[in-house]
């Protein structure tokens, strides 16, 4: 791992929440809701790389939050809470659903699902 490559990824993640919240603002409901299952995905990643030295090639926002919480417990509770673990796999579904599948999103669940990741998956990650 480089430091270089840890902070591009956490660059991108971050582009990528910013875009979502532009996105948003723009009534673009479904390249919203991509763009926060990428900083998810990416950010993860980022944790991984700096802690490990490597993640797993993986899309799966679950697995990345296991292979995290092998040495820290607090990040599993995103998995464990009924309402957060519905909200990841909700992000998990948007990765193939807003590329390849007839699925629209609505302004009500990207806007929720953007707060759950400023309240809660942002702050959950950011103590890593």
């Amino acid at each position: 791992m480089s430091f270089e490559e840890a902070e591009i990824l956490k660059e991108r993640a971050e582009a990528f929440l910013r875009n979502a919240k532009r996105l948003i603002e723009e009534k673009e409901w479904d390249l919203a809701m991509f763009n926060l299952e990428q900083y998810s995905q990416l950010i993860l990643k980022y944790k991984l790389l700096v802690k490990y030295g490597t993640y797993p090639r993986t899309h799966s926002i679950r697995r990345l939050l296991i292979e995290l919480g092998k040495d820290n417990k607090e990040i599993l509770k995103l998995l464990e809470d009924e309402v957060s673990l519905l909200y990841i796999t909700k992000l998990e579904d948007a990765y193939i659903a807003s590329r390849y599948l007839p699925r629209r999103y609505d302004e009500r669940e990207v806007k929720l699902t953007y707060k759950f990741i400023i309240e809660v998956f942002k702050n959950v990650v950011e103590k890593i």
